[in-house]
């Protein structure tokens, strides 16, 4: 042990003492080292989070233009690097088989991955792979679970998926008040599927009284995003609205504004 002796002048009584201290050298210049490690692994872990951010912003560009080989190539290099909008990408691109031979196990290995970050398209794609049992073994609990992670976040797609699973019953007791909720949330936003199934719900009178006028109102919002589904619902209730009603639920339809995120 090497030791450093500090002279310390004290005070007591207005009389200066001088107090010897024996400092071990061996501790100050481990501490050193330990910060100098602490601060080359952040450092390291800065430099791959920037790396992988370059990696998905060229394998994006890549991707929107249809190069899905140079995308593929350059998510899975980012992926690799622990990137989750890279992760999820290469999955989507197993899924579909863009750029590489579908594969829907090895799709849900990367969901899996980037939805452990938290990334919530991961998220709600994991739920849509236990939900109809693509690549993962079918189990609806578990696709309730990510489709909550996902719609806690404010994904519409999520929200959308959640509220189906609650109005059919599939992985928890059926509720149409909770399938209102959530789809709700996501009609909010401008999804055109959860805006069809709130109009059914209003046209039927699940979860909600019923209303013809917002029934109306939610069918036209669809229809005006080209879901032609909605028109079923358009049709199912048109000989059971007043001039004045249907003059209403349009008024409605063309003040609306979608809602951010929830």
């Amino acid at each position: 042990m090497r030791n450093l002796n500090v002279t310390v002048i004290c005070s007591q009584d207005e009389v200066l003492l001088l107090c010897p201290l024996s400092v071990d050298v061996h501790q100050i210049e481990e501490a050193h080292v330990k910060r100098f490690k602490f601060l080359l692994f952040v450092t390291v872990l800065a430099g791959f989070a920037a790396l992988g951010y370059a990696g998905y912003g060229d394998g994006k560009a890549a991707y929107d233009k249809g190069d899905f080989a140079a995308a593929f190539k350059e998510f899975q290099a980012s992926a690799t690097l622990g990137d989750a909008e890279s992760q999820y990408f290469l999955g989507l691109m197993y899924d579909k088989g863009q750029g590489v031979a579908e594969d829907k196990a090895e799709a849900t290995t990367w969901y899996r991955k980037a939805a452990d970050q938290g990334y919530a398209k991961a998220q709600c794609s994991m739920g849509d792979a236990y939900r109809t049992g693509k690549g993962v073994q079918q189990d609806y609990g578990e696709a309730l679970k990510y489709y909550r992670k996902a719609a806690d976040q404010g994904d519409a797609d999520a929200q959308y998926n959640l509220g189906n699973m609650y109005g059919e019953g599939h992985g928890v007791a059926q509720d149409y008040a909770e399938a209102v909720k959530w789809c709700r949330k996501a009609a909010d936003q401008g999804d055109p599927l959860a805006q069809t199934s709130l109009g059914w719900a209003y046209a039927n009178g699940n979860g909600v009284p019923q209303d013809y006028v917002q029934a109306h109102m939610w069918f036209s919002l669809a229809l005006a995003q080209d879901y032609s589904e909605a028109q079923k619902g358009m049709d199912e209730i048109a000989g059971k609205m007043t001039p004045a009603q249907t003059a209403e639920a349009q008024r409605l339809a063309k003040e609306w504004l979608p809602k951010s995120r929830e």
